[in-house]
């Protein structure tokens, strides 16, 4: 047990290795830091060398502002920096850095050396540290304008830091993970990673959708949509994957709040939501994405190492998040976007399949298959409304003309026609780009599914008066709660009131839900309302129930199509609103190019 001690002021040097203990993690943390204030200083090009996995050396070099002899002397100093000045600075801050804490605290655990020299200055100068706390004289130096930071034997002083490093490779991996993050959230701005002198990789400023490409993969850039939304002051842009390219982790999901890497529970919550309806079970979104806000609107000052923020106005961020991600999701269509399978390179020179193909393909159809695909064709070009062959009575699915518009380049329609089915499970079609497959119980599962979210949409969701009133005990707060949002109770069809300081009754649930477990499922509901300020848990919980009713009135597998009904399908998930899944979040349907094909076949070798 301590005993009793006097109060006393600790030195300089421990304190800065207290404030390190905070800020520099590991190699990777220092390299944040100090790519940070590249990007401060408005850098255009960032080389960063890393020797030993960052534990020999770190050097980030810029062609940012730089600095003169009287700054570089300051921004060594601890609390001293050249981004905020005053509280109201501090409030509404629009930097990456602002503490001033990481010089002095890099330096207290390393060899540290700064160099630098102002666009307006003749010279440079550099000053060192070598890990005592104290720095050396400013000295002249060559270097061209901005800055040069060099840290070497990191945490060389504190071996009981170092004991906690891994290995060369492992630190190495966060340095490159952190570098990426950082390209990332500045794609105007060009980055070279060497490590032990050989060049990991670079990136050109302005090359933002070939820098996906380099750091995420191709993949990613191929099965990814383009978003930009703007609403209340926000403005939300950036690429989402598509549901059919999740991930088994979270490990390629970016958010950037005014070009700051954040970690945000609001966020993650908001783009679950986004994402509701359409991702495979116990899949996770990729996504990069920049929301821009004003900085008043914002704390960043959070965290020591700034990785986390907290919004002013959470409820209104949380909507504007999942309301724009829901949308762009739901707008996807056949032709409109990439499918689960896309060829990276797609051969555009091939003219568009005629009737016979599907003979040269080897693929059995119907009695009377291609009279009725090259009628199919006449009457989808026809002008005016089109009439569809009969369906047969009883069928699933209804015939319907294609909509205007639902064309590609060569007019035909995204999915093209229907040329055989395979085992009574999967359509095969043929469009302009080669052969469709498609789930037919899935895909109708999806159609009948948004159509009786439509119906629900419209008629609204009606309320059931319960034979015996439920008494639920919650929290005062709860309770609060319930009062407070009373109106969005009985919009969601229950009726509910306050009987006491931390008792609620229900008499009324949504009809559709009358066998669920009422005070259950308004637990959940406030929980929701007191945490994001809205509640999706009666959506999901209605939504649950519509999937299965729209599974059980689909089409099922083994059912004998005609092609006047497959061709019906595959123009009603053209139409519909996140056809490319199914309501598990399964793919509905596959595209196969020609391209792709012929490499199947070595076809050209």
């Amino acid at each position: 047990m301590l005993g009793i001690m006097r109060v006393h002021k600790l030195p300089s040097q421990l304190i800065n290795q207290i404030a390190a203990g905070e800020v520099v993690e590991r190699p990777a943390s220092v390299v944040k830091e100090l790519v940070e204030n590249s990007l401060d200083a408005n850098a255009g090009h960032i080389e960063v060398d890393i020797d030993a996995g960052g534990l020999r050396l770190i050097r980030v070099r810029d062609d940012g502002d730089g600095m003169s002899l009287e700054d570089l002397v300051l921004a060594v100093d601890r609390h001293a920096t050249s981004k905020i000045a005053t509280l109201a600075d501090l409030e509404g801050v629009q930097s990456l850095g602002f503490r001033g804490e990481a010089l002095p605290s890099i330096a207290s655990v390393s060899r540290l050396a700064l160099t630098s020299r102002a666009a307006d200055q003749e010279r440079a100068w550099r000053i060192e540290c070598d890990g005592n706390g104290d720095f050396t004289e400013p000295a002249p130096a060559p270097h061209p304008p901005g800055t040069t930071l060099e840290v070497r034997d990191l945490f060389f002083n504190t071996p009981a830091r170092r004991k906690f490093m891994r290995t060369e490779k492992t630190e190495f991996g966060h340095v490159e993970k952190v570098l990426r993050q950082m390209a990332l959230a500045a794609p105007d701005t060009g980055f070279v990673l060497r490590h032990n002198g050989r060049a990991v990789w670079q990136s050109p400023a302005g090359q933002e959708s070939q820098r996906l490409e380099r750091l995420l993969g191709p993949e990613f850039a191929t099965h990814s949509l383009a978003l930009e939304d703007a609403a209340a002051g926000l403005t939300l842009r950036g690429w989402i994957a598509l549901p059919t390219f999740s991930r088994a982790q979270a490990d390629m999901q970016y958010f950037f709040v005014n070009g700051r890497l954040v970690r945000d529970r609001v966020v993650a919550h908001a783009v679950r939501q986004g994402y509701a309806d359409v991702l495979y079970h116990g899949r996770h979104p990729a996504y990069v994405l920049h929301l821009a806000i004003d900085p008043a609107r914002v704390d960043v000052n959070v965290h020591p190492a700034k990785h986390e923020v907290r919004f002013r106005d959470s409820q209104l961020v949380h909507q504007f998040i999942s309301r724009s991600l829901g949308e762009a999701l739901s707008e996807v269509r056949p032709g409109e976007a990439p499918a689960t399978r896309v060829a990276l390179e797609a051969d555009r020179s091939r003219p568009v399949p005629g009737a016979g193909s599907q003979a040269r393909m080897g693929l059995a159809t119907p009695a009377g298959g291609g009279e009725a695909y090259q009628a199919a064709w006449t009457e989808y070009a026809r002008p005016g409304p089109a009439t569809a062959e009969p369906v047969a009575e009883g069928s699933p699915v209804a015939a319907v003309a294609p909509a205007a518009g639902e064309t590609d380049e060569d007019g035909a329609p995204p999915l093209g026609f229907a040329i055989a089915q395979l085992h009574g499970v999967y359509v095969l079609a043929e469009n302009a780009q080669g052969l469709v497959l498609v789930d037919m119980h899935a895909a109708h599962e999806r159609i009948t599914y948004e159509r009786l979210k439509q119906a629900i949409a419209g008629e609204g969701v009606r309320s059931q008066p319960l034979l015996v009133p439920e008494s639920l005990a919650v929290s005062q707060g709860e309770a609060d709660a319930a009062e407070t949002h009373q109106d969005t109770f009985v919009q969601l069809g229950f009726e509910l009131d306050r009987t006491g300081p931390e008792s609620l009754l229900i008499r009324a649930v949504p009809a559709m839900l009358a066998q669920a477990e009422a005070g259950a499922l308004v637990r959940d509901v406030l929980a929701d309302l007191v945490v994001h300020g809205r509640s999706a848990r009666l959506e999901e919980a209605l939504n649950e129930l519509l999937s299965t009713m729209a599974c059980h009135g689909s089409v099922r597998a083994g059912r004998q199509l005609t092609l006047p009904e497959m061709n019906a399908l595959l123009r009603d998930m053209e139409r519909t609103e996140r056809s490319g899944q199914c309501n598990h979040g399964r793919p509905t349907w596959v595209q196969l190019d020609l391209a792709e094909l012929d490499r199947m076949f070595l076809r050209g070798r």
